[in-house]
């Protein structure tokens, strides 16, 4: 998901500073040297089963191609780092970042754009995907080296226990969250347990992030295209307020969503799935090898979303690759990206049972049921394909995203606010962020 706010003057500045020392485009002056390192950054915690997936896709690449990477993994702060290296005009060579940064990275003049002429396996790449990597002009900015969508997490056990069917709409899905919260599913005799586990703090759009899921299943959305690349505001239309009144009643009303959602980002809340005090919980497939260790597979299971008032649209994301402005090996730049969407790189990135970088395959030819026989990962990449939505190609999503988390976050924080009156305010703000951005219509 995305995790910054919208880049301000200054650091856009720097940015400027990048593109203004050349004759054309970023990077077009540098001086080629195919035999120079590539450095790699990707969006991980240091040490963790991310830089591990990472280290072992540079390690095939080396072994396929003959060029050289040094991968540095960051997460915190990344984005700032980011920045203090393009004003000192030295960017990494290839950053490996969620889908939804490409608008920001591409409007602070940071990326090259990608030849896909130059890459022989980009015919191999699903449409949705490929689509995912264009600017709000059509051209290729990202390319897509991993996909995943949102499935619902059930606590099996406790579904079973209370002879539960599987939820196929909104009015099953509340009642089922209804009855894990006051049915006593895990037997304790204690009021503890609470339908929908939720990540709903305002820190890095969380709110909002979550929400689409519901919201889009309805019919809504947070922006409605317009043509011709222009966008207007929906969060006041009939579909939407319906999306948001009745999640918001699930806290304030049924109060089936865990205590302190509004507080939380994913790792609080992963842990109340895993440690029994929530039943059912939106989420990826990145989940999986942890909620498998510390919770038992044969606890849970995974299913589609129940239809909303529209269908079970869902959302989908991940990660792309970006080949960065000023590389002096821009051929070393074009091979990673080509191996890392090849059917050697989709299945290097998805070995194993953690450390993989590869949720869903982004290739064609790829059977995530031939490299994880797990039907789990298959009823994803089903998902993925059949129900999954990304974010829009913006300039940049991050303010909408982060001024939809506030409102979100605010309407479950506080039970007497007025729904329409908040989300007349949001349509406002969207309007105001549409225009700064060039995309508003008319």
């Amino acid at each position: 998901m995305q995790r910054t706010r919208w880049i301000g003057a200054g650091v856009l500045a720097s940015a400027l500073v990048l593109t203004s020392c050349t004759s054309g485009p970023a990077g077009v002056d540098a001086k080629q040297n195919s035999k120079a390192p590539l450095e790699l950054w990707t969006r991980t915690t240091p040490g963790g089963p991310g830089e591990q997936g990472a280290l072992k896709l540079a390690a095939a690449f080396e072994k396929s191609t003959g060029f050289k990477v040094k991968v540095t993994a960051i997460f915190d702060d990344f984005e700032t780092k980011l920045q203090q290296r393009a004003a000192q005009k030295k960017l990494p060579d290839i950053v490996m970042n969620d889908v939804t940064q490409l608008g920001a990275m591409h409007s602070q003049g940071l990326l090259r754009e990608i030849d896909l002429d130059k890459l022989k396996n980009s015919k191999q790449i699903v449409g949705q995907g490929l689509d995912s990597g264009k600017s709000v002009d059509g051209k290729q900015f990202g390319l897509p080296y991993s996909a995943q969508a949102s499935a619902l997490l059930i606590r099996k056990d406790w579904r079973e226990k209370l002879k539960l069917e599987v939820p196929q709409s909104w009015d099953d899905f509340a009642a089922m969250a209804d009855a894990f919260t006051t049915k006593d599913p895990d037997g304790d005799g204690k009021k503890n347990t609470y339908g929908l586990a939720a990540p709903l703090s305002t820190k890095r759009g969380y709110a909002s992030w979550y929400f689409s899921n519901f919201l889009w299943a309805a019919g809504g959305d947070f922006i409605t295209g317009a043509g011709e690349g222009k966008y207007k505001p929906s969060m006041t239309t009939k579909e939407s307020v319906q999306a948001v009144q009745w999640f918001r009643d699930l806290g304030c009303k049924s109060k089936v969503i865990q205590p302190g959602a509004v507080t939380m980002e994913t790792p609080p809340t992963n842990e109340t799935f895993e440690a029994g005090r929530t039943g059912m919980f939106v989420v990826g497939p990145y989940l999986l090898p942890r909620f498998d260790e510390t919770l038992g597979k044969d606890k849970y299971e995974v299913v589609p979303m129940p239809k909303g008032p529209k269908d079970a649209t869902v959302l989908a994301e991940g990660g792309s690759i970006y080949l960065m402005a000023g590389s002096e090996n821009m051929a070393g730049q074009d091979a990673f990206a080509d191996f890392a969407i090849s059917a050697e790189g989709q299945k290097t990135g998805m070995a194993g049972e953690i450390g993989f970088t590869v949720q869903l395959p982004v290739n064609k030819t790829v059977d995530i049921s031939q490299v994880r026989p797990d039907p789990r990962w298959k009823t994803y990449a089903d998902i993925y394909q059949s129900t999954g939505r990304y974010a829009p190609s913006i300039p940049n999503w991050t303010p909408v995203r982060q001024t939809t988390a506030e409102t979100v976050n605010a309407l479950l924080a506080d039970c007497d606010l007025d729904t329409g009156t908040k989300l007349k305010e949001l349509d406002k703000q969207l309007a105001d962020i549409l225009k700064e951005q060039g995309i508003a219509a008319s």
